[in-house]
């Protein structure tokens, strides 16, 4: 009697290959939606920063001198996941930037 329970070697190795396959094609994809999510993720940063310029104005009657102003009890932190910060580049027009810190 001959036992034909389990896989053969070639059965293995062709979903391996298989797997090896779909792996190839979906993690470079991943790397870049991880990036396209810290860019958005610091422009909604930079709207929620701009929105609490707002807030503190109304609370305080005056724009801050700088962004460090707002830390704490307005945002959470300045800094970007990515390791981007938001700075004021213009007080008297609010205008607001997000500059890279690791460029040299």
């Amino acid at each position: 009697m001959k036992n034909n329970k389990g896989f053969t070697l070639i059965e293995m190795l062709i979903v391996l290959a298989v797997i090896s396959i779909l792996l190839i094609l979906f993690i470079p994809n991943l790397a870049s939606k991880s990036e396209n999510i810290n860019e958005q993720g610091c422009e909604a940063l930079l709207t929620m920063v701009e929105n609490q310029l707002i807030a503190y104005e109304l609370d305080e009657g005056s724009k801050p001198d700088n962004l460090s102003a707002l830390e704490g009890e307005y945002v959470a932190s300045l800094t970007c996941d990515n390791g981007n910060r938001i700075i004021v580049y213009n007080n008297s027009k609010d205008g607001l930037e997000i500059v890279d810190n690791n460029a040299s």
